[in-house]
């Protein structure tokens, strides 16, 4: 799984190397251009989903690394303490451009090799054929992610399914802890939500790049509108799982306290599986694109709007004070969960029965 979906990766890497290193020698007649390969291969990095801003900004990193070795080198001439200043000054390029030490340890050793190559004797630009050749290679990284044939929605889709799954899933923990007063899997249920944090912060990076890329390549244009309806619904889907944290985590205490009636804890269980269903409709609707996600989108909208109607303490049979206020944290959760089905605020409010 892990080799197959590298491919496209490894294919825009190899893509991008080699063709930098062709333009500077069969066009710009460079003699051995390593430095356009290399300044190409380090732009792209090896992600999922290359993101233009990161391959602009370290495009132009490594081409100022190089730039900043050449001077080094035409001032100071080639030796160690040219080395020692363009190896600093480069990996702290890299620390303000990258957090990672990958880029870092990259830059700094193009600047050792820049001071430490000899320059070719036939160069045209002299040692800054190597500085014209790092631009060669971040521009072809630049051509190649805004070119390369593959759909931007992908992976949004993938990590908004799953953050939809496993909301579900603790829906479903949260409903059967009820049914059962097993407040040790209330706790489960809680345990999952917090660990969807990360999946969601996985979401908004993944559509972070996808905004970016519909927006600046025509090949992916089309699609920036339905990036931005997944975009809006992940703003509230985060703002449910914040919500139903809260909600496991008052579960917990509804049960130990044994603050519901047999009838309270059957009717909120009920409802909170019912809740559940729609999820699984938001997540159907993730699947799809246009006629087909709006289909899904009505269905959860319409879901997610009758358990609303149903979600007033007195109808539930609740009369107890914590059992109410859990009632009410479900309620805030509803309305998240409507708007994340794409339902106006005032609307989404609309739906629940007057307190």
């Amino acid at each position: 799984m892990r080799a197959r979906r590298s491919m496209l990766p490894a294919l825009q890497m190899t893509a991008a190397g080699v063709g930098a290193y062709l333009v500077s020698e069969q066009v710009l007649g460079h003699e051995t251009p390593l430095f356009a390969a290399v300044a190409a291969l380090i732009a792209m990095g090896f992600t999922k989903e290359p993101r233009l801003r990161k391959v602009l900004e370290v495009a132009v990193g490594c081409t100022l690394g190089v730039l900043l070795a050449d001077m080094l080198t035409l001032g100071l001439g080639a030796g160690i303490l040219t080395a020692v200043f363009a190896v600093f000054l480069a990996v702290m390029l890299a620390r303000f451009l990258d957090p990672g030490p990958m880029l870092a340890m990259q830059m700094g050793l193009q600047a050792l090799l820049v001071v430490m190559v000899p320059v070719p004797a036939d160069a045209a630009l002299g040692p800054f054929t190597r500085s014209v050749d790092a631009v060669v290679g971040g521009t072809t990284a630049l051509l190649i992610t805004l070119i390369t044939p593959k759909d931007p929605r992908g992976e949004p889709v993938r990590e908004l399914k799953g953050v939809a799954d496993q909301l579900t899933a603790s829906l479903r923990d949260t409903a059967a802890a009820l049914r059962t007063s097993d407040s040790r899997q209330a706790w489960h249920a809680l345990i999952r939500a917090r660990g969807l944090q990360a999946q969601v912060d996985d979401t908004t990076k993944a559509l972070s790049a996808a905004k970016e890329l519909t927006g600046y390549s025509p090949a992916h244009r089309r699609h920036r509108h339905y990036v931005r309806r997944l975009d809006r619904t992940a703003d509230k889907l985060d703002l449910a799982v914040r919500s139903l944290r809260v909600v496991a985590r008052r579960t917990v205490s509804t049960i130990d306290h044994a603050a519901l009636s047999d009838a309270g804890t059957i009717n909120l269980a009920t409802a909170l599986d019912d809740l559940a269903d729609a999820t699984v409709q938001l997540s159907r609707a993730f699947s799809e694109s246009g006629p087909g996600f709006d289909r899904w989108m009505d269905t959860a909208r319409d879901s997610l709007a009758a358990v609303a109607t149903q979600m007033h303490p007195q109808r539930l049979d609740i009369h107890d004070l914590e059992g109410e206020a859990l009632v009410l944290l479900v309620r805030t959760m509803l309305v998240d969960l409507l708007e994340a089905a794409e339902c106006e605020h005032d609307d989404a409010v609309a739906y629940l029965p007057g307190l």
